[in-house]
């Protein structure tokens, strides 16, 4: 017993000082990839100044890469994802905060033809309404994850366009703190988002993403610009049949493939009947939890998707975040 417990002193000793030895190689290859990034970012015409003020503080984030690692899209079952985010109290935040802002979400409803119910609800989604915007470096964060090998060109090329948002003066590097994935606002726009569809809606020459107007009117730039469709539907709910050829099941939200008429489909789903379904649009069918959740069964759950349902995955590659979102959307149409 006593060389028992001896043993295992000793190899948590081990264990501790192989956890520091570990870390302490991470932080030096990190602080090279920050040297090297530095070059880069300037050479690609980024000041200097700007360059060496905000990179002298990112520091590597081990919890990042552990977040990174295990998001909810990774391992929640589509019932319990889309429970979660859908839920009486969300519901109730929505309508509060709509029942604040009826007047400028309404505008801007009518200005970009998107409804205000799917603003709220990847707001609600997203940040809760504002009240969980994350309290990350943004910088820290999305240099850790450009020093990760998993998706390191991607997180690079975020890091390079805030970097060059900053220098222009379009975002103030003192407010630079939101999700480990450095996602930003209301919405969570990523760099990249925030270049391209991030509007200064109110005219102050300020694009605030943390400020009702322009992070309103910014979600409905995007939703616009990338081609949503007002007042069309998202998902329908299936039963499918067993003699459905499995190359019409999508299980991967990178791309939807054997889309096709939906008319096509009628013939391999139970209840296709009960379907308000018209002018015969062109579909798909998802079946989410088929290759995430371990003993999943392959035809449930199903969903027959349409082109609005697409749009969603452009703002988060996952079938079950667009699931949710449009499951919200429907709630707060009922309510609203």
């Amino acid at each position: 017993m006593i060389v028992r417990k001896m043993f295992k002193f000793i190899l948590s000793i081990f264990i501790f000082h192989l956890i520091l030895i570990t870390q302490s190689l991470a932080s030096d290859d990190f602080n090279k990839w920050v040297a090297d990034f530095k070059i880069r970012a300037i050479s690609s015409g980024i000041s200097e100044n700007i360059v060496n003020e905000i990179m002298s503080d990112a520091k590597f984030l081990p919890k990042v890469i552990e977040y990174d690692r295990y998001q909810p899209e990774f391992y929640e079952d589509t019932f319990t994802y889309i429970k979660k985010r859908s839920s009486k109290r969300k519901i109730r935040e929505g309508i509060k905060l709509y029942g604040k802002e009826k007047r400028v979400i309404e505008t801007i409803e009518k200005d970009f033809e998107v409804e205000k119910e799917l603003l709220l609800s990847l707001m609600g989604i997203e940040t809760n309404f504002g009240k969980y915007l994350g309290k990350m470096d943004i910088i820290s964060s999305l240099a850790t994850l450009s020093f990760d090998k998993r998706r390191s060109e991607f997180f690079t090329e975020e890091l390079l366009i805030l970097l060059k948002l900053v220098d222009n003066e379009i975002i103030d590097k003192d407010i630079l703190f939101g999700s480990w994935a450095g996602a930003f606002g209301n919405f969570q726009f990523m760099p990249r988002t925030i270049r391209n569809y991030a509007i200064d809606y109110n005219n102050n020459k300020v694009i605030e993403l943390k400020n009702i107007e322009d992070s309103f009117a910014s979600a409905a730039n995007y939703l616009k610009t990338i081609g949503w469709k007002k007042n069309q539907p998202c998902f329908f709910k299936v039963e499918l049949k067993d003699d459905i050829p499995k190359k019409y099941l999508n299980s991967s939200a990178r791309k939807i493939k054997n889309k096709k008429k939906f008319n096509f489909f009628k013939k391999y789903i139970k209840n296709h009947e009960n379907l308000n379904i018209e002018n015969n649009p062109s579909v798909a069918i998802i079946i989410p939890d088929k290759d995430i959740i371990p003993g999943a069964e392959t035809l449930s759950p199903a969903y027959i998707v349409f082109e609005n349902y697409e749009k969603i995955l452009n703002w988060n590659r996952s079938l079950r975040f667009a699931l949710a979102v449009c499951t919200l959307k429907e709630s707060f149409r009922n309510e609203i």
